[in-house]
């Protein structure tokens, strides 16, 4: 396939776009709704080199009931784990309707020979993974080499089985939007079930003009073939003000159907006690220190 003629993104166009997202306004009786929409699409994620079964466990626990004695507070959509990790999460987990995901395919680098890929995904999907976040071949992709990668995210995607695939592209690294929307493209027409901004381990991670580029490659493939692919910005988003601006940007971009944990992520941690935090403030007036929530 011919992935050198994909469209030209205008980046000023794009920045205007983003910049009247910011200025929409969520009605006082519409933000509990969209505060508990934006918790129940979260990715809740622990990738450090520190990482224990112990952690994990704590960040399952907090996933199925993000504060205690508050039942109609929503799970988050799932937990996303390295793959040693994926049984023992999936142990705790049960049958809580909470996904597992895991990295893969030599995250965050994506420096390994294919098989070992291949290898890593199916030990993440016998583990019990519902979800597989692999990593592109940046150095490949900055080669102009765009087949080699279309063929390992396809690969890749074979072996995930029936788990949803999700693609990384680090947007951080590609450079430009031009080379967003191209990854985009690419990683689409392979297969993959989401297209994710990054690994969280390079800055900028998620940002809105990236992820705008992103939903609009989404956009073009449904209007040519009526397939929906998701949409997961990971990296950065912290607070709930900049967490609404991407649920306005979605829902303007892609519409309502995409408003849901199957369609759209956000890759986080330090988001979840956020959004609590103005959940209680919803339901009782007042703000909770942070220490009033767990850390996992």
């Amino acid at each position: 396939m011919d992935f050198r003629n994909t469209p030209r993104i205008d980046q000023v166009a794009v920045e205007e776009k983003v910049a009247r997202f910011g200025t929409r306004s969520i009605k006082k009786e519409s933000k509990m709704q969209a505060l508990k929409l934006a918790l129940s699409m979260i990715d809740h994620t622990t990738l450090e080199g520190m990482d224990s079964e112990g952690r994990v466990e704590q960040l399952c626990h907090k996933a199925m009931q993000p504060i205690v004695g508050q039942p109609d507070i929503p799970t988050v959509a799932a937990i996303c784990v390295y793959p040693l990790f994926v049984k023992k999460a999936k142990s705790v987990l049960k049958d809580s309707g909470i996904k597992v995901a895991s990295v893969a395919t030599a995250f965050p680098s994506g420096h390994a020979l294919l098989q070992y890929k291949l290898d890593e995904t199916k030990f993440c999907v016998d583990q019990g993974a519902d979800e597989i976040d692999m990593v592109i071949s940046r150095g490949r992709f900055h080669q102009g080499d765009y087949n080699y990668v279309f063929d390992e995210i396809a690969a890749v995607k074979e072996a995930c089985g029936s788990a949803h695939l999700k693609v990384i592209l680090e947007t951080g690294e590609l450079g430009t939007l031009d080379q967003v929307r191209r990854a985009s493209d690419i990683a689409i027409a392979a297969g993959g079930d989401f297209i994710k901004t990054s690994t969280g381990k390079v800055n900028p991670a998620a940002t809105l003009p990236v992820t705008l580029v992103m939903l609009e490659a989404i956009r073009d493939h449904y209007d040519k073939t009526g397939i929906m692919v998701g949409m997961k910005p990971a990296g950065g988003i912290r607070d709930t003000k900049t967490a609404l601006k991407y649920l306005v940007m979605v829902k303007e971009t892609l519409g309502s159907a995409w408003l849901n944990p199957d369609w759209f992520r956000f890759g986080a941690s330090s988001l979840t006690n956020d959004l609590l935090m103005q959940i209680m403030k919803q339901k009782t007036g007042v703000y909770q220190s942070l220490d009033y929530f767990s850390q996992d």
